[in-house]
């Protein structure tokens, strides 16, 4: 059971802080749809996958005081920022496993805006289908976001270049 926490801190050690709960969970499944060794279960829900179960391993790093959240207003709402505190850094530092090409993947993540990864990961959710068949499926289950053309093909390049730099 622990294994799967270690494997959240060992991505967090590696992106250093990550702003925005919607963010961190888009960076773990597409981690996991890379075929890193995440074990969350996802479902699509109204921001794209999501996983009930990251959501209590990350609430229940925190409560173990391994994972420091900040809460801070942003716009009139809410954001959440995540990083390991000392403790958590050295718990992973000590029982974390290096996960082979993670690390350039996650940093490469972290750096895109949220609504980024939103795309990227609905795309990836939608893996079984044909290319024009997610498009589709995109401007349907995503209509309100409104993602153009070259969003839609700049998110397919850089599926390909996550896996690239995943080899």
């Amino acid at each position: 059971m622990f294994d799967d926490h270690l494997k959240i801190m060992t991505m967090l050690k590696e992106a250093g802080e990550v702003v925005g709960r919607k963010k961190l969970q888009k960076m773990v499944f597409i981690a996991k749809k890379l075929n890193f060794p995440f074990q969350e279960k996802y479902q699509f829900h109204f921001y794209g996958p999501y996983s009930e179960e990251l959501t209590l391993r990350i609430e229940e790093l925190c409560n173990l005081g391994f994972l420091q959240e900040e809460k801070e207003k942003v716009s009139g709402y809410s954001q959440y920022r995540y990083s390991l505190n000392e403790e958590g850094d050295r718990l992973a530092s000590s029982f974390g496993k290096e996960i082979a090409g993670l690390g350039e993947c996650v940093r490469s993540m972290n750096e895109q805006p949220s609504r980024f990864l939103e795309l990227v990961s609905t795309i990836m959710f939608f893996d079984k289908l044909s290319k024009e068949q997610v498009i589709e499926k995109v401007h349907i289950v995503k209509a309100k976001l409104k993602y153009s053309d070259e969003e839609i093909q700049d998110a397919f390049q850089y599926i390909q270049a996550l896996s690239d730099m995943k080899q």
